[in-house]
């Protein structure tokens, strides 16, 4: 199940579905010692291999190997529940590993083993602190697929960004620039039509502003610009489709992290990887407006030190909003969803008769299964961004964690409120800004 958290999937046009985001939600189970950025964790791994030939065990170990894990003890038997055939086997591992590569070693595993488990699962996983952890937050899904063929275009694509690097000029060619005018030109059509008020505001401040037009792919760096200056937003170039904790913890420190790269030519309807169609034209208007910026925010502040299990149904609930979500305005309902912003015949096909629409309820949102084959069969339609807010705050609140987290947009910072001190300050800082309101009222009175 993929989800554009460059971050999820994205919808292909018509049979298709256009791979749009760069998360992967994983119901993987891993469990770290501590919270601590050079801790290494400890894990106890189930896992059945089937139809278990030498290749099999060599994929696996190259998963071990490439996360640098330090085995204790790697036991093998029959499989007890044979899915295939009487050469599966069940496999036990006592290991350790750096703590940040927890979530994606398991997810790696998922790729070459069924039923993959650990046994702990009362730790709290590691989690970006403070804006330049993100530094740390760049797992590819498929980079470490053993079977991946190096042909594939994510092997050929952007190195890491760090914090603090200019954002890359990219000389797109001719023909790049004729996919994105086919493209731009046939979606701007429909959103006059089909979009959100929020959408078309800050759609028509990117073409006054940002060299959004028919004959220019704009740069990550002038729109990173526009971004920030209204919502505290920066983009951040990644490499392709990252996990589903990596791309949530970024949106929770106000960072995109999406790709610059253009779909192929032969097919302008389509990408099977997040291209920056599907970013500028998709998501990047929506990050321009408050409500959904914080909107934003709040799904990755929800992520952030969650078990496997909840980074799943923020992942979902990603999908079904940021990337395919409907609102109602003025009596029709509009799309705000980047997945259907970059996808002409989704869009189409989501404000027709066709799908079933469902009003938007987290808890429904979070554990529904959703498609990325073919167009949704089911959309959620959230009675005004406002609201989806307000009930995506209350979803969040109810996620069990043993600490609550601050976050502190001066420094880009978290920090638990793990003292009654911590709390008295944080506390104090949002006092001192009420009495700025408050003479401001009185100012306007």
């Amino acid at each position: 199940m993929k989800t554009d958290l460059v971050g999820m999937s994205a919808p292909k046009e018509e049979a298709n579905k256009e791979e749009t985001c760069g998360a992967e939600p994983s119901n993987s189970q891993g469990s770290l010692d501590s919270n601590r950025e050079d801790d290494r964790a400890s894990l106890i791994l189930t896992l059945t291999l089937c139809n278990v030939r030498k290749i099999e065990l060599s994929k696996a170990a190259q998963v071990f190997e490439v996360f640098e894990t330090q085995i204790y003890h790697f036991e093998t038997r029959g499989a007890k529940k044979p899915k295939n055939s009487v050469d599966d086997l069940d496999i036990f591992v006592e290991c350790e590993v750096h703590s940040a590569d927890v979530a994606v070693l398991i997810t790696s595993l998922k790729s070459v083993a069924k039923d993959v488990k650990t046994s702990r699962e009362d730790k709290v996983p590691w989690f970006p602190r403070k804006i330049q952890d993100l530094d740390k937050c760049h797992h590819l899904i498929t980079k470490y697929d053993p079977s991946l063929d190096h042909g594939h275009p994510m092997c050929h694509i952007s190195s890491l960004h760090y914090r603090g690097d200019p954002l890359p000029h990219i000389e797109y060619t001719a023909q790049e620039t004729a996919t994105w005018r086919e493209v731009y030109r046939k979606l701007r059509s429909l959103y006059p039509t089909h979009a959100c008020t929020q959408y078309l505001d800050a759609f028509q401040q990117l073409e006054k502003h940002c060299g959004y037009r028919e004959d220019n792919i704009p740069q990550l760096q002038d729109v990173s610009r526009f971004l920030q200056e209204r919502t505290g937003f920066q983009l951040r170039p990644a490499a392709g489709l990252l996990s589903a904790r990596d791309f949530l913890a970024s949106l929770a420190f106000r960072v995109f992290q999406c790709t610059q790269y253009i779909r192929h030519f032969s097919s302008p309807m389509h990408s099977p990887e997040p291209d920056c169609c599907h970013e500028l034209l998709g998501h990047v208007p929506m990050l321009a407006d408050r409500e959904f910026a914080q909107f934003s925010q709040d799904i990755g502040l929800a992520s952030l030190g969650s078990s496997e299990e909840e980074i799943e149904k923020l992942a979902t609930l990603y999908w079904f909003t940021v990337e395919f979500g409907l609102c109602k305005q003025n009596g029709l309902i509009k799309a705000y969803g980047a997945g259907l912003l970059s996808s002409y015949g989704e869009l189409m096909y989501a404000l027709s008769n066709k799908p079933e629409y469902k009003p938007f309820d987290p808890a429904v949102a979070a554990v529904h299964p959703y498609q990325d084959q073919a167009f949704q069969p089911v959309y959620f339609v959230a009675e005004n961004l406002e609201d989806a807010k307000v009930k995506l705050q209350s979803y969040a609140m109810k996620i069990k964690k043993p600490f609550a987290l601050h976050y502190d947009p001066f420094t880009g910072s978290v920090e638990d409120l793990n003292s009654p001190q911590k709390v008295k300050r944080a506390l104090h800082q949002i006092k001192e800004e009420l009495k700025n309101f408050c003479l401001a009222l009185e100012n306007l009175s």
